[in-house]
């Protein structure tokens, strides 16, 4: 595979077109009446018309065949991917998946589309309010066919094997401790290289965007530089037996037959790309002094809610890090959250629990639910000598944080058959250590 090219920045204006045709940009304008080499404009809006600019998002596309020509959609097979927030009961315990199988190919052929599992969310597609969290488990790539999102944004974070995405604006790869988001409405297909396997943060209502820095300054995080943007690519070619286009529509399936490959953009300009980001980029800002501050100074990318300083979700990391805090319990602290919280391991093993929690696996506590470090790591933390250490060394844990109250689903309740019943069991060794005679 040649080596792929990439534009830098977050939300720049950035113009692109295959090299194969220079000049397929119109020049001082975005509709002309006739495109150079006789292609088709057309506008992909991320956000409405009237929106200020600081927060208008769009692109111009130009193809060989605009994105209108294809027969009527049709509902297709759901699979296990859902948005009905109400087909299992309530469940407010300490929840942990093992990791997520992966059906091997002589068992079962799954694409990306095919392999989507829903395992919590909340809030209304319709009503363009709410997120989702979904794993994916594929073990060949999507042949013919294309997926796009109606409902909202994709945040894509590979686990297992790295993925080749061919977009309307040109291919990412992406592999392990790499994420993408692909933007609503964006059409993509996943090319796989073997067993994959992967967690998805999806949001309705809003996009990604880098978080506010307040007091840390002008620089820290994730910083804009390093998020790639794809370079103009594109196919010139027909599907006689049917290219299939999949749109994922008020939390549903539908799928469309064309005759040729959505994949013929030659040239585009705009602010609303796909985009991709390298988490060992991550600039880690950590307490020097004692104490510890909120998992919060590890945001990568936030999607706001309407409410100051409340998210529709949060991305946020625990990558490698050194630990210098003096006269402070290190691991993270025993805590109730007013936050959902969902976290997920691509490698490595967790400060907090060192056991248990896997690779590929997943844990969620939801609203108010105690968690906090396992007794094991208690007891080894409380004892240890406080010097200077690399915490996370190896490891990238993520957490999926959200305002709203996460409903799992059936599958990652049961049909998964991934729930670790004896997840509460690590804080039963827990014992008082209370002494009233010593202070």
């Amino acid at each position: 595979m040649a080596e792929l090219k990439y534009m830098p920045g977050f939300g720049n204006e950035c113009v692109s077109e295959d090299p194969r045709c220079p000049g397929a940009l119109p020049e001082g304008q975005n509709n002309p009446q006739v495109c150079p080499y006789g292609l088709y404009a057309e506008q992909l809006s991320g956000s409405a018309f009237t929106c200020p600019r600081s927060t208008n998002k769009r692109s111009w596309l130009y193809r060989i065949l605009p994105s209108v020509c294809h027969k009527p959609f049709k509902p297709m097979d759901q699979g296990h991917l859902t948005h009905n927030w109400d087909e299992a009961e309530p469940e407010p315990n300490q929840l942990r998946w093992k990791p997520f199988k992966i059906p091997r190919a002589s068992e079962k052929n799954l694409d990306f589309v095919s392999g989507l599992h829903t395992l919590c969310g909340a809030g209304e597609p319709k009503s363009r309010n709410g997120i989702a969290i979904h794993i994916f488990t594929c073990n060949i790539s999507m042949i013919n066919r294309c997926l796009y999102n109606s409902d909202g944004d994709f945040l894509i974070v590979p686990q297992q094997g790295k993925l080749l995405i061919t977009t309307e604006f040109g291919k990412l790869l992406v592999e392990p401790n790499e994420i993408c988001v692909i933007q609503q409405g964006m059409r993509f297909s996943v090319e796989v290289f073997g067993e994959t396997r992967g967690y998805i943060l999806e949001v309705y209502g809003t996009h990604f965007e880098l978080p506010d820095l307040g007091p840390i300054g002008a620089n820290g995080l994730a910083n804009p530089r390093d998020f790639l943007v794809p370079v103009a690519w594109y196919e010139d070619c027909r599907a006689p037996d049917g290219y299939t286009v999949i749109s994922k529509y008020q939390g549903k399936l539908f799928s469309a037959q064309q005759d040729f490959s959505p994949f013929n953009v030659v040239a585009w300009h705009g602010n609303y790309t796909p985009y991709k980001y390298n988490l060992d980029n991550f600039m880690v800002i950590n307490s020097v002094a004692f104490d510890h501050a909120d998992p919060s100074i590890f945001t990568v990318l936030t999607a706001k809610s309407t409410q100051p300083g409340v998210a529709l979700a949060d991305f946020v990391i625990f990558p490698p890090r050194w630990g210098v805090a003096n006269e402070t319990f290190r691991p993270p602290y025993y805590h109730r959250n007013c936050m959902s919280e969902f976290m997920g391991l691509i490698k490595g093993h967790y400060e907090a629990k060192e056991e248990g929690f896997q690779p590929g696996g997943g844990s969620l506590h939801s609203m108010m639910t105690p968690h906090g470090p396992d007794a094991e790591c208690f007891e080894k933390a409380s004892k240890a000598k406080l010097e200077p250490e690399r915490v996370a060394e190896g490891t990238m844990a993520f957490m999926f944080e959200s305002s709203f109250s996460l409903a799992v689903t059936t599958w990652g309740l049961k049909t998964s058959n991934c729930l670790d019943k004896n997840y509460y069991k690590c804080w039963e060794p827990l014992k008082s250590h209370f002494d009233p005679s010593c202070k």
